[in-house]
């Protein structure tokens, strides 16, 4: 087999239809669009219009909110610290931080924090320092002999109202 025997199989590519290419296409004149109007005409954008009358989508009412400034917290579950030391990537017999555990992998990025879950066991004892923990969390890890301080987290809106 050489580059210029290569081809499809049957079927496998059906050439488009070449709209506006005279009567004899079978889509010429209209190229398809009917008569007239404005469905028949470029730039038509009319998703979500009902003629002058109040949209759907507007009529309905907003549920919820989402504050555009909260804090995001890289989350870091209980069973993939244990794993992590097991697998030698982090030493347990170390204070281990925030930047120890993007350092080795274990979290990709710290975001405004690491938060740990309570996901998972833990039987090593570690010394641990991050932002948050559930209180599920910390039990486990002051069940297992370790111990867990937490920082103060940094809010964005402290960031922001600083500068």
């Amino acid at each position: 087999m050489r580059l210029n025997e290569l081809s499809d199989n049957d079927g496998a590519l059906k050439k488009r239809m070449r709209v506006g290419r005279g009567v004899g296409s079978g889509k010429g004149k209209t190229g398809g669009r009917g008569q007239k109007g404005q469905k028949s005409r470029s730039g038509v954008a009319i998703k979500g219009y009902e003629g002058g009358q109040m949209p759907l989508f507007q009529r309905l009412p907003k549920r919820g909110f989402k504050k555009p400034n909260r804090a995001k917290f890289s989350e870091l579950n209980l069973g993939k610290l244990e794993a992590a030391i097991q697998a030698k990537k982090l030493d347990a017999k170390k204070a281990i931080d925030e930047d120890a555990l993007v350092a080795s992998g274990v979290v990709r990025r710290k975001r405004d924090g690491v938060r740990l879950l309570a996901k998972g066991a833990l039987k090593t004892k570690v010394q641990l320092t991050l932002t948050g923990a559930s209180k599920a969390a910390v039990d486990a890890v002051e069940k297992a002999g370790g111990s867990v301080t937490l920082l103060k987290a940094a809010s964005p809106d402290a960031t922001a109202s600083a500068e």
